[in-house]
């Protein structure tokens, strides 16, 4: 029974380890979180880097990896031209240190 707990448990830490997989579509409707560039970090609710690899994407830490295809991503994002149409703000970040939230009341939105 403790092993089938475990199984459970590592799948679920697996999952949650793929949360920054992302796939940027052409249509807002076909997104899962639309989000807006803002010029500022400042302005950002969530600091993002983009990683090389797959291997590197974060868990929800802003660590990005971006799929060449939709079913290879956890989540589909949409980038808004405005700020009012956005659910997250975002700034990119130059390195992997600065990434994370600044307003942690949005993370729900990538898990």
């Amino acid at each position: 029974m403790k092993k089938f707990g475990l199984l459970i448990f590592l799948f679920a830490f697996v999952g949650t380890l793929k949360a920054q997989k992302i796939f940027a579509v052409d249509y807002a409707s076909q997104a899962d979180v639309k989000v807006f560039v803002v010029k500022y970090e400042s302005q950002a609710d969530l600091k993002v880097y983009k990683v090389k690899y797959e291997s590197q994407a974060g868990d929800n830490n802003g660590k990005w990896f971006f799929t060449s295809y939709a079913s290879q991503s956890k989540k589909k994002i949409f980038f808004v031209d405005y700020e009012s149409q956005a659910d997250v703000k975002i700034y990119f970040v130059d390195y992997e240190s600065q990434a994370g939230w600044r307003n942690s009341a949005k993370r729900y939105l990538f898990y």
